[in-house]
């Protein structure tokens, strides 16, 4: 039985052959693309993820290198207001997160904001949302990963006395020829991936709980060197450097709309998506922010420039011993892992879906008939993440994400105000307050953010963009569903 407000199959308007901008325009119907739910070429998607795995999902993607890696990048911008900068984007993150929760409980579907954006503002603007998920995941991925180097040494030098050398552990350019390590836990995270989501929900869970634990370790642990005085020159580089770190720190949030990409994949997507949502970004946001006021609260600000494994140095100083780095380590190697993991997961059924609408090639979106997962596209994809890992530097990577991510998230929060105009009897289980106060608000976050960021990042964004729309014009826009029924 069809929801309520969701208009039969027999009532839509027969096909008719689109020209101009009505074929950039052509839109997929929200009852189709929740019809289509986990089918894929030669099997289904298996529905076998709790509310409790999704919210975990959710975290597993988010909480990860954002704090143990990225901090050190961002302390020197904003000095101890980096609390600030933190909340900053974790309302940025907040509003946009109320939309991609309406959205999740109205169109639950392995897309995300690709499917909502097809659904709302026609194909191109979907491709090019599809294409901005592309940049955010995929390349978060390698972020997270050169990031997890850092960390995996630490480890070494604690317990064993040793660490990879530079010219297996760095870039190009850093000192390095390929960072491996960057590129093996790429390939470990997907051989979980290839057992089954069921059983690669199960790993992050644990990998989940053991980061959380690392983080309350070292706030325990902080604490005790905590000096006031390192917050009398509160906000050294003006709103200009809150503002700067905020745009760069909103990268440590990125993945809190994973659960969303697990929509044909959830036993009851409908209530669980918006719940897990919405929970994985308040228990993320108050730990960022905890864990920020006691690194600045026992290290100068000015201590941070150029330290990867800031949280790790802190340990040992404050403790005047390794013991306590070591261990925090040896969770940041596993905690990083879990967001290797989940967001690679991410990025597989945002093509899955791609592929399903013909924008993509079909080999996307085959499924494994033994495991119900699309394996081949989870290869190619963890070669790729793992390529870009072993061979770019993390700062490059981490603006390239957040400039996507930030694009990507306000056509979300402008799909929600055009989805309530064009289809206000959708059932919905949760609905973003006060009308359309979060939509705009996250909508004009996002473009704030992005206008932090530097030049650079612009010019390798339009790029990006460039290189989408030829891909689309030359392949996408001809090969569509929607483009091939029009024949």
């Amino acid at each position: 039985m069809l929801d309520q407000g969701t208009a039969s199959p027999a009532t839509e308007p027969p096909a008719r052959k689109a020209s101009g901008l009505s074929v950039l325009m052509r839109r997929k119907p929200v009852d189709v693309l929740v019809e289509e739910g986990g089918k894929g070429e030669g099997g289904t998607l298996r529905r076998t993820l709790s509310m409790w795995q999704l919210t975990m999902i959710s975290i597993g993607a988010t909480l990860g290198t954002g704090i143990f890696v990225v901090l050190g990048d961002s302390v020197p911008k904003a000095g101890p207001a980096i609390t600030i900068a933190f909340v900053l984007a974790g309302l940025t993150a907040l509003f946009s997160a109320l939309s991609y929760a309406e959205l999740a409980g109205t169109i639950p579907v392995a897309g995300s904001s690709y499917s909502y954006a097809y659904a709302t503002m026609g194909e191109l603007v979907a491709w090019v949302c599809g294409w901005c998920l592309v940049l955010e995941y995929g390349v978060s991925v390698a972020a997270v990963a050169v990031g997890w180097g850092e960390y995996l040494n630490e480890l070494l030098n604690g317990t064993i006395g040793v660490t990879i050398p530079a010219v297996l552990s760095s870039a190009p350019g850093e000192g390095g020829v390929i960072n491996l390590p960057g590129l093996l836990v790429v390939l470990l995270a997907m051989v979980f991936l290839l057992g089954g989501a069921k059983e690669s929900a199960r790993a992050n869970t644990i990998m989940v709980i053991v980061k959380i634990a690392a983080l309350l370790l070292f706030c325990a642990i902080g604490f005790t060197g905590f000096q006031s005085g390192n917050y009398a020159d509160f906000m050294p580089l003006g709103v200009a450097g809150v503002s700067a770190a905020g745009a760069s720190l909103f990268f440590s949030y990125i993945g809190f709309d994973a659960a969303s990409t697990a929509g044909e994949e959830a036993k009851n997507p409908q209530r669980d998506l918006p719940r897990a949502i919405m929970l994985s970004l308040i228990i993320v946001t108050a730990l960022y922010v905890l864990v920020a006021a006691v690194a600045v609260g026992a290290w100068k600000w000015t201590k941070f420039e150029g330290s990867s494994a800031s949280l790790t140095a802190i340990m040992n100083d404050v403790s005047g011993q390794t013991f306590w780095g070591t261990l925090l380590a040896a969770g940041a190697v596993i905690s990083i892992a879990s967001v290797v993991l989940t967001v690679l997961y991410g990025q597989t059924r945002v093509l899955f879906a791609m592929s399903r609408d013909g924008l993509v090639p079909k080999v996307f979106g085959k499924v494994s008939g033994k495991t119900g997962t699309p394996r081949v596209n989870t290869v190619l994809v963890s070669l790729f993440c793992g390529a870009l890992a072993s061979v770019i530097p993390l700062g490059k990577l981490v603006d390239a994400t957040s400039i996507g991510t930030l694009f990507a998230f306000a056509l979300v929060n402008v799909a929600v105000v055009i989805l309530r105009r064009t289809r206000p009897d959708m059932p919905r289980t949760f609905k973003a307050p006060l009308g359309w106060t979060f939509p705009v608000l996250g909508f004009a976050f996002c473009v704030y953010n992005m206008f932090s960021l530097d030049t650079v990042t612009w010019v390798v964004f339009g790029c990006w963009m460039a290189a989408g729309l030829v891909f689309y014009f030359l392949y996408g826009m001809r090969r569509s569903r929607l483009a091939t029924a029009e024949k």
